[in-house]
């Protein structure tokens, strides 16, 4: 006859006392509770592994943390799987694995650190643009999901959303997402990066490239640029303007140069790579040779700004805005058609009319394009090695240009 097993009581759990060596009392069916020679008392589940078979012993944490109903519990729970040819101990760790990574890899979780990442990277107006698309755009409809959970409709269909508003955003969200992708890979989240599967060619328009208004008409650019010398608003924004006519900048750049840029002994505006459209950083610092025009701005300027950070400040303290320098030419009736100028067009008119008096200041087409700051290849990248002779020649393409817009001003009294 089998011998029948004794059912443990709370009483007789409580009253168990340590000895000098371990010892267990058996509740039944693998059930035990080992009494260490310490007092502790801990829950083991003994078994045969149905797929390694072989003993194998599981804890249920101590006693009286566990109680003996929820040591009974935990117990059914195993032999319920054990029934079903699981073993518990893999099983219950490979849950626990899960659901970890389920956590650790959830959107939101991957998407935070991800951008920990860039704040490290970015300046702060980058970064703010790169986490604003994400916040507002992507993390609404996936922030409860599990990274790999989300799939190739998951993402198109925010990226559709955002083309229906904002193509040049849409393209630019799904390059971020690609990279957040290719980082949760490397944080073991995802096996592979779905982004790269989806072609944005059929899900964003094509950019319609609109350029820049811009004067040319030389009848025009001749009242352009005396409304400007005889602007008689804030100082701040004439002298931008009037810099601009001689230093083509783009409007960012422009109104934020600071007096640290500028050299009065060498005659030079230097501006560093990083804070240039193209950062890359194998090409130096732009740097522009400074006219006597241009200086005499700066001269002007310095009465009012020159104990200040930024040469061209607004009355907050702060640089002036690029819509500054643009509702100015608005107000002085350079708002519509060929009379049409912006604070970028400056630019476009530079260029246009170095094209045409090609013959007049006989600078090369990578002069014109490094005084815009545009690359041309490697070629530039090359020529730009031999720093000391690219500025000479831009300071003759820049002593030309500015005699030309002079030459433009209504005789004075």
């Amino acid at each position: 006859m089998p011998k029948v097993t004794k059912s443990l009581t709370e009483i007789e759990i409580k009253r168990a006392k340590p000895k000098e060596k371990d010892f267990t009392l058996t509740d039944g069916k693998g059930l035990q509770l080992l009494i260490k020679a310490n007092g502790r008392k801990v829950w083991e589940f003994v078994y045969t592994s149905p797929t390694k078979r072989k003993r194998r012993k599981a804890t249920f944490k101590t006693y009286p943390e566990v109680s003996l109903k929820q040591a009974r519990e935990r117990a059914n729970e195993y032999r319920e799987l054990i029934f079903k040819d699981i073993d518990p101990i893999d099983y219950f760790r490979e849950k626990k694995q899960n659901e970890k990574m389920q956590n650790d890899c959830l959107f939101e979780k991957v998407v935070n650190e991800w951008l920990i990442l860039r704040e490290k990277e970015l300046k702060p107006r980058s970064y703010q643009r790169v986490k604003s698309l994400i916040i507002n755009d992507a993390l609404p409809a996936l922030k409860d999901r599990a990274i790999q959970d989300i799939g190739h409709k998951d993402i198109t269909k925010i990226i559709i959303k955002k083309n229906k508003t904002a193509p040049v955003s849409a393209k630019r969200l799904l390059q971020y997402l690609n990279r957040i992708w290719l980082f949760a890979i490397n944080k073991d989240c995802v096996k592979y990066n779905i982004i790269a599967n989806i072609d944005p060619k059929d899900l964003i328009e094509k950019r319609q490239v609109k350029n820049y208004p811009k004067i040319t008409d030389l009848d025009i650019l001749k009242e352009l640029i005396n409304a400007i010398y005889n602007y008689n608003g804030h100082p701040s924004i004439k002298n931008a303007l009037r810099f601009v006519l001689h230093i083509p900048l783009r409007a960012s750049n422009l109104v934020t140069i600071q007096w640290s840029y500028i050299d009065f002994e060498k005659r030079v505006l230097t501006i560093p790579r990083e804070e240039m459209k193209n950062k890359d950083i194998n090409l130096p610092d732009f740097t522009m040779p400074l006219t006597d025009e241009v200086i005499k701005i700066l001269k002007e300027q310095q009465t009012f700004t020159g104990n200040r950070k930024y040469i061209f400040v607004s009355d907050s303290g702060e640089h002036i805005n690029p819509e500054t320098t643009n509702r100015a030419l608005q107000r002085m009736g350079f708002n519509y058609g060929e009379r049409k100028q912006r604070t970028h067009s400056f630019r476009g008119t530079f260029r246009s009319l170095c094209d045409t008096y090609g013959k007049e200041h006989k600078a090369r087409f990578e002069v014109m394009e490094i005084a815009l700051d545009h690359r041309v290849g490697n070629q530039v990248a090359l020529s730009y090695k031999n720093k000391a002779d690219y500025l000479s020649q831009l300071r003759e393409l820049m002593e030309w240009w500015s005699g030309f817009v002079v030459e433009m001003l209504d005789k004075r009294d």
